[in-house]
């Protein structure tokens, strides 16, 4: 048999393998997942991170960078996709997610970092070459080499509405918010131009991690000793860790004797806690616990006056969390997994209530940018006769002369203030408690007596509280 002749090669350059960056992949990882499985970015990247540790694939600033690309993606989705539009020749339901995944990280490294142009679209198109093939990495080479002819205000000049004709528009594709959040956002505010950019701004802004040292157990003095912390702004238990700062390093991290806790959320639990209160102050309910970070510091303040804590959570997984979260609590408690809405315990058995509502979330947005892009407008039907329910549920384990705190993580006046009113309404043996008074460090709470923290003014998640007597 003779030996068939081998076909010419074609002219041009040799064939080369594309390099792979362990830090670009990861972030690919990262965002396939969150838009895959609606996973959230903040319980998929660390695994991932850790796992590139354990390899040796990663120090320190490959970390960071990885994590910068993940959120910053995210945050700007609304941003770049505008964009991303633009450029390509088609809608862009039509491009290939993972091919949007791959060109919104190499716009992000062009208009949101300070890696040089060249070296943005090189290491996208290499990514591209590793996740997607060839073929594909062409089209990811093109519409990048588009983008990079002009920086983000020059591009926001081209793709945004123009403020004067069409102000929510503008500063959702400016801002990186769905339109409707835009709205949502500036009837809570209440306020002008100037207000709504800022917290906008604020929700596209880092947030800084924060620990609670939780009373008796730890003291602020001692978790200001690592390196990196300061301290918080607001809650006495509160301290911050600057960029780059680890909680996992924090020795009573480790201990459960401190924890990961927003400044917020710290607030809302403490003004419960100090609210006055006629009669005994012997029992204490969490209703909505999980995942624990409120009841572990109601928890540690309950024991410091000798009084118990009872801490409910419908999903067992979640109780489960709630249980580690209080493991170790000097004083007495109990966790159970129960239904707030068919109380496990009897009407007026408590002297003061929290019930931290399940919500929207759009109060958090800096911490889970990618659930902007997940709530529609009908999530708040929903979610209302559940939070209508938990306050009613709330205010009949409450006794006369006690306090109920109803809490949210949403700024939304269909979750805050329309919720309260409506529940009053059927309850009229209740009175609103002037919380603002109980925070008196804090300013710009709002007009009372509810009060509505904000990220662009406390640094904050934008928590919600009402406080609500019990009067017969």
């Amino acid at each position: 048999m003779s030996e068939q002749p081998r076909r010419p090669r074609k002219p041009g350059k040799p064939y080369r393998r594309p390099q792979k960056d362990p830090v670009r992949i990861l972030a690919f990882e990262a965002l396939r997942a969150v838009d895959e499985r609606d996973a959230y970015a903040n319980l998929v990247l660390p695994p991932l991170l850790r796992k590139a540790r354990e390899t040796g694939d990663f120090d320190a600033r490959d970390a960071a960078l990885a994590t910068e690309l993940v959120y910053g993606t995210l945050r700007r989705q609304g941003t770049y996709d505008a964009i991303i539009a633009d450029c390509v020749d088609r809608p862009l339901r039509e491009v290939d997610p993972p091919v949007l995944d791959v060109l919104s990280l190499g716009v992000h490294q062009l208009l949101g970092t300070r890696i040089p142009s060249h070296a943005a679209v090189s290491a996208s198109v290499e990514l591209a070459r590793v996740v997607l093939g060839d073929g594909r990495a062409k089209f990811v080479n093109a519409v990048l080499r588009k983008v990079a002819r002009d920086d983000l205000d020059g591009w926001l000049e081209r793709v945004a509405p123009p403020y004067d004709e069409d102000p929510e528009d503008h500063l959702a594709v400016v801002h990186s918010h769905p339109r409707w959040v835009v709205s949502a956002l500036w009837d809570s505010l209440g306020g002008g131009r100037t207000g709504i950019e800022e917290l906008l701004a604020a929700d596209n802004e880092r947030p800084e991690v924060t620990l609670v040292a939780r009373p008796g157990r730890a003291t602020r003095e001692e978790l200001l000793g690592e390196e990196a912390a300061v301290p918080g702004r607001w809650s006495p238990y509160a301290v911050r860790l600057s960029e780059g700062g680890e909680p996992g390093a924090v020795e009573a991290v480790r201990e459960g004797r401190a924890g990961v806790q927003d400044e917020g959320s710290q607030l809302v639990a403490l003004a419960l806690a100090n609210a006055p209160l006629e009669g005994p102050d012997r029992r204490w309910l969490d209703g909505c616990a999980g995942p624990g970070g409120k009841a572990a510091l109601l928890g540690a303040v309950a024991a410091e006056r000798g009084a118990f804590l009872l801490a409910s959570e419908k999903q067992p997984h979640r109780a489960g969390l709630v249980a580690r979260a209080l493991d170790g609590n000097p004083g007495p408690y109990q966790v159970i997994a129960a239904d707030g809405t068919r109380p496990a315990w009897r009407p007026g058995s408590f002297d003061r209530v929290l019930v931290d509502v399940p919500c929207t979330g759009l109060g958090a947005l800096r911490r889970r940018p990618e659930a902007r892009w997940r709530r529609r407008p009908e999530d708040l039907d929903g979610f209302a006769p559940l939070q209508r329910g938990l306050l009613r549920s709330a205010l009949e384990a409450v006794r006369v002369g006690g306090i109920v705190a109803y809490a949210t993580c949403s700024p939304h006046l269909a979750e805050t203030r329309a919720v309260v009113a409506d529940v009053l309404k059927q309850h009229p043996d209740t009175d609103l408690v002037d919380a603002r008074p109980l925070l008196p460090d804090v300013p710009a709470l709002g007009e009372g007596p509810d009060l509505q923290l904000w990220p662009h003014l406390h640094g904050t998640d934008a928590m919600y509280l009402a406080l609500i007597r019990r009067t017969a």
